[in-house]
Order: C-alpha cells, then sequence, then structure tokens
C-alpha cells in the first residue's frame, strides 16, 4: 500500500505539469486585455508597464517555466484584475468555504443514498424500492440549480415560520442545510441506483449463498460480506464525485450567496485573469488526485485482492 501511495504521489507531478499548460496555453487563446476594466483603451505606455510589472512582456516558455517554479514553492502569483491581491490570499479565505460546501454535500449524498439504495435493493419490487427508485430518479434529472430554486420558495416563502432555516450566507449550521441538500441531491441519486444495482447483483453471488446455508446471521451476511464488496463501484465513483461537488459549485454559491471560491472562478475567466484561473485550476486538479488516490486506498480495505495486485 505504500509502494501504491509513493507511486501515485510520483505521478502527481507529470499530471500537474500538463494542467498548467493547457490552461496556460488555452488562456492565451482567449482574446482580451486583463488590465482593461472599461471601454476606455489603455495608454500604449501603461500598457506595456503592466505587462513588463507581471511578466507578460517575455516569452510564453520563460513565462511557464516562472509559474511552474511558484507552483511547486506555494506562490500562485498575483491576480492580474484584482489591485494588490494575490492567488494565495484569495484561495485561503475563500477556498475553505467551498471546499466545506463540498463535503456536506458529499456527506449528504453518502448518509443518504447507501442506506436508501440498500434498503431498495433487500426490498426489491416492493413500493419502497419502487419509491424510492422514483425519488432516485426525480433527483438525477433535476439540475441543482432548480433544486435551489425550490427550496428557497418553499422554505423561506411557504414554510418559514416552520423550518427557519437561512437562504443566504454561510453563517451557523442553519444555513448550511439547503445548500448541500442542493448540491448533493443529485450524488445522493445517483449512488442510491448504483448501490441497489451492486447490491442485487451481489446478493445473486455463490459466496452469498454459501454463507446462507452456513447458518449465518442475515444481518452479517447483509453488512460483512453483502454491503462490503457493494460499495466498490460507489467508492469508485465517489473520488471523481466528490472533486465535482467542490469545483463546480459556482452555481449554488451564487444561488445562496455563499463567499466561495466559485465566483472568483468565473470572473477570473471572463476577465482574463490568468494567474486566478491557472492557480484555482492547479488546485482543482490536485483535489480530484486526491480523491482518486484516496479511492485507491479504500479499494485495498474492500476488496484485499486488489491491494496485492497493485502492490
Amino acid at each position: 500500500m505504500t509502494a501504491l501511495v509513493v507511486r501515485r504521489l510520483i505521478w502527481t507531478i507529470p499530471v500537474i505539469l500538463l494542467v498548467i499548460f493547457l490552461t496556460f496555453v488555452l488562456m492565451r487563446q482567449i482574446e482580451g486585455n486583463p488590465f482593461r476594466t472599461s471601454e476606455r483603451a489603455i495608454p500604449e505606455s501603461i500598457q506595456r508597464n503592466l505587462e513588463e510589472k507581471y511578466g507578460l512582456d517575455r516569452p510564453w516558455y520563460v513565462q511557464y517555466a516562472k509559474y511552474v517554479r511558484g507552483v511547486f514553492t506555494g506562490d500562485l502569483g498575483p491576480s492580474l484584475v484584482l489591485r494588490n491581491r494575490d492567488v494565495n490570499d484569495i484561495v485561503r479565505e475563500h477556498f475553505p468555504v467551498s471546499l466545506q460546501l463540498g463535503g456536506l454535500a458529499m456527506l449528504f449524498a453518502l448518509v443518504v443514498g447507501i442506506p436508501l439504495g440498500m434498503l431498495s435493493a433487500l426490498r426489491a419490487n416492493t413500493w419502497f424500492d419502487y419509491g424510492a427508485m422514483f425519488v432516485s430518479s426525480v433527483g438525477f434529472a433535476i439540475p441543482s440549480f432548480l433544486v435551489a430554486t425550490l427550496l428557497i420558495y418553499y422554505f423561506a416563502l411557504q414554510w418559514g415560520e416552520y423550518f427557519p432555516f437561512p437562504t443566504s450566507g454561510w453563517e451557523g449550521w442553519e444555513s448550511k442545510v439547503l445548500p448541500s441538500i442542493a448540491l448533493g441531491l443529485g450524488p445522493m441519486a445517483y449512488f442510491a441506483r448504483l448501490t441497489r444495482g451492486s447490491m442485487l447483483e451481489t446478493l445473486q453471488q455463490d459466496y452469498i449463498r454459501t454463507a446462507r446455508a452456513k447458518g449465518l446471521r442475515w444481518r452479517r451476511v447483509v453488512v460483512v460480506h453483502t454491503l462490503r464488496n457493494s460499495l466498490i463501484p460507489v467508492v469508485t465513483a465517489a473520488g471523481p464525485i466528490l472533486g465535482f461537488l467542490i469545483t463546480g459549485s459556482f452555481i449554488i454559491e451564487q444561488i445562496f450567496a455563499i463567499p466561495g471560491i466559485g465566483r472568483y472562478y468565473v470572473t477570473a475567466v471572463t476577465g482574463r485573469d490568468y494567474s486566478v484561473v491557472m492557480g484555482l485550476t492547479v488546485l482543482l486538479a490536485l483535489i480530484v488526485i486526491v480523491a482518486n488516490l484516496v479511492v485507491d486506498i479504500l479499494y485495498g480495505f474492500l476488496d484485499p485482492r486488489t491491494r496485492d495486485a497493485r502492490a
């Protein structure tokens, strides 16, 4: 297992270099001027001074090498649009909010989705199974921004006196309930359907019949033998989904007025703020890489055969 972790960490280096290079090239293809904040043209002398200050007058490979050196030393550079702000400051202030939102949404998806799928598999073709799969289908089909709008409408206007959940901000646990549900409903529905299908397949395996024939308690058969092996597809999907929840929460942040990092990402792209876009892209790529590494580690605990094969 240690060899696997070290090997994956080594592979992280070329992945990060590739992400930086692709982001660097794509951002340079977008037309526009990051220093122009109005319709008035910037004098040529001022434009040259700004480009020289931020190193934009140098060849692209020099800029790329300088940025790579900054990434590996923990310096993501200054913002080109937000004066007197560094990318490190933006990440330090606002990324924990997005990370917390994505983590809470993931927790909601796992805590609700896995038991729902498990109970549906154990009660297959019953009214509970049909109802649970109907709810999961609706939750998977409705986009998160529509779920957020409906939650705000009902909890702010219709049921406000019974369920006083704030619909904006990020102070106190009450304000975190609705955004977490809105962001985690789709993954919850996906986990429920994935767990149900995997458990139905596992319940048909020979070792499950053998365990039952040996007289093991049904609860032990379900928890130890069935659920453990059924969670492998769920763990496989959990890594990329966690990265998506953390990196793709800017719509929910905008609707609920959450001071996360998503709005900085959007405004940086539209404003050609190269350093902010590249810094946040590298950060989000690292999150996906770490999530996939955690998935590989969990594989070893759920199925020792994969741990032996990868050692």
